[in-house]
């Protein structure tokens, strides 16, 4: 809170006076636009910075040799700076935002404007096989986050100008200032209002005006339409869109596991040791799984072999062989995700947009030779086809098909395929959701319970939490407190007519309530022969504090019929929740969220 006779406290008494608050968070939303969008190009400018010291002529003849130790070099560095330097967990970009907007009420932390600009540099700068983009959105939401709070904002418009943020960083990587509204909505689930449209649409645009500013004209991808799509494509852009389907379901499956995988091994030196192995393997045997790889992506939309195949041993034999070439890509598909995942298990910083373009343009590409090469009595385009595999990528591995539709036709100009880009990444979300409910972004998150989504019910619920309404003013006995006891000294002065019955560690037995006892509490003779054990039972539900959603903590008491349930936190009793406290505060919070 600033201080009244501060400076800020000062000019924040005089903005009341002289601002309305709608034209102050159209303020804010530009200046976290422009700061976002600096965010965005300090961490690009640093990577490649990394990039250019690392590739140099004095290393030069031996560098495919670095690429075995590189990678590990970089994470080595990484987790060094995490741990003496930020002293706190960095997290993944993307996951780290949304569990901000779910369970802190658009709070992020201050090292986290900070945190990724250094890290993720390091990974991705000396080999990391992941992107930048999660990272800068992290990094941009974070800022986003800290203004609205030295403003005093409250926690919807923190949240909205969190969002906003987080459409600038996007915009300004990849100028795509329509994809990165979209982006915000779809993958954020923010409400889609004029209200809250405005300051997205404000801070996308400072934040790619911003990145024209400091890194010009020059897009990360280019593409120009040479075939023109004709009606009759559609078929073929059908069999890319269900292999788009099944190349996102190996891209979550493997990357869930890997990632599973590593989170068995307590160890960060133990995982670096196993990750850094497995990824200078890899970089060193396919040298085009190296960093981003957009100079990949961007050689396969000109209609030429990837000149990093060449590093291939025997490429020269293999090279002649249009089934050759396309086994090697379609290797690069294989890998590329075990890379990525490995990259981030061993402690790596960074994003998964990059790897999911790398990956989406060589699966459209591979498809396109591939149908070119059968029988098939005709043939499609082969820059299409990579462009469109982008598309259908995303929204299969993200889950989010509209700002993969719009993403890559800002990214590319490649409006005139609306159609085809339309198609696959409907036909890809739709068989991948199907098999993979929840995006690489929302998976940790929806298994606790934590994920905002666009049901307005479940959203409400998702942003409660369970101190908010857990009451511990019940009054504890032990299963072997006499009756003339329990009326004496626990009934006749508690206000509640539930009674938890613990143990000496604080474990929760069982219950008793007043009905279980009306009867006989006036017996004077049964007052010393009688106990708290012959009567109490089990619970009808019990709330797990440490990990029952509220939307599990709503379905247990929609189906125990039950007015009030024990809460147990890391097997000790914790208090009570009441139903009619739960709805109080559910209809509080949907009015809050719901802005009526």
């Amino acid at each position: 809170m600033a201080h009244p006779t501060s400076i800020l406290g000062k000019f924040l008494i005089w903005r009341v006076k002289h601002i309305s608050n709608k034209k102050f968070i159209h303020i804010l939303s530009i200046i976290i636009g422009i700061t976002s969008g600096l965010g965005a190009v300090v961490l690009k400018n640093a990577t490649h910075l990394i990039q250019d010291l690392l590739h140099h002529e004095s290393i030069g003849e031996y560098h495919n040799y670095f690429y075995f130790i590189f990678p590990t070099i970089g994470i080595l560095l990484t987790l060094i700076i995490i741990k003496y330097v930020i002293k706190e967990n960095v997290g993944h970009g993307i996951p780290s935002t949304l569990y901000a907007i779910s369970k802190r009420k658009g709070v992020m932390r201050r090292y986290q404007m900070w945190g990724s600009i250094i890290t993720a540099p390091l990974t991705v700068g000396f080999g990391g096989s992941v992107g930048l983009e999660g990272p800068t959105v992290a990094t941009g939401s974070a800022i986003g986050s800290n203004i609205a709070r030295m403003f005093h904002m409250n926690a919807k418009t923190r949240i909205m100008l969190l969002g906003a943020a987080a459409a600038g960083a996007m915009s300004a990587i990849f100028k795509a200032p329509i994809a990165a509204i979209i982006f915000a909505v779809e993958v954020f689930s923010l409400d889609l209002t004029l209200i809250s449209l405005i300051p997205l649409l404000l801070a996308s645009v400072s934040a790619i005006v911003t990145s024209y500013l400091f890194l010009g004209n020059d897009f990360i991808l280019h593409f120009k339409l040479v075939d023109i799509f004709a009606i009759s494509d559609l078929p073929p852009f059908i069999i890319l869109g269900v292999a788009a389907a099944f190349t996102s379901i190996y891209f979550s499956t493997v990357y869930f596991k890997i990632g599973d995988y590593f989170e068995t091994i307590q160890s960060p030196a133990k995982k670096l040791l196993i990750g850094g192995l497995a990824i200078g393997v890899i970089i060193f045997f396919i040298p085009p799984l190296y960093g981003e790889g957009f100079k990949v992506i961007n050689e396969l939309l000109e209609g030429v072999i990837p000149s990093s195949l060449e590093k291939f041993t025997y490429y020269e034999h293999l090279s002649s062989s249009p089934w050759a070439i396309i086994a090697l890509l379609a290797g690069l598909v294989v890998f590329k995700i075990i890379a990525t995942a490995t990259t981030f298990g061993a402690g790596g910083i960074g994003g998964i947009f990059a790897p999911t373009l790398f990956m989406g343009s060589i699966m459209g590409n591979v498809i396109a030779r591939t149908i070119n090469l059968l029988p098939l009595g005709f043939e499609v385009s082969v820059t299409n086809f990579t462009l469109v595999g982008m598309t259908g990528l995303m929204a299969g591995v993200l889950h989010a098909p509209l700002t993969a539709i719009f993403l890559i036709a800002e990214l590319t100009g490649g409006y005139e395929l609306f159609i085809p880009l339309m198609l696959t990444a409907l036909i890809s979300y739709t068989i991948a959701k199907t098999f993979i409910p929840h995006s690489v972004y929302h998976r940790e998150l929806a298994k606790k319970g934590q994920l905002i989504t666009h049901d307005k019910d479940k959203a409400v619920l998702t942003l409660m939490d369970l101190d908010r309404v857990l009451e511990t003013n019940f009054t504890p006995i032990n299963s072997e407190m006499s009756l003339g006891d329990l009326v004496h000294k626990v009934v006749s002065q508690s206000k509640r007519n539930i009674f938890p019955v613990i143990n000496e560690n604080d474990e929760l037995l069982g219950i008793l309530s007043l009905d279980d006892i009306r009867q006989i509490m006036f017996d004077y003779k049964i007052y010393e022969t009688t106990f708290v054990r012959t009567f109490m039972h089990n619970p009808p539900e019990v709330i797990m504090g440490d990990k029952d959603s509220m939307s599990i903590i709503m379905r247990k008491f929609q189906d125990s019929g039950a007015w009030n349930l024990p809460v147990v936190r890391n097997g000790k009793y914790a208090g009570f929740v009441s139903k009619s406290k739960l709805l109080t505060v559910y209809r509080r919070k949907l009015i809050e969220v719901s802005g009526q």
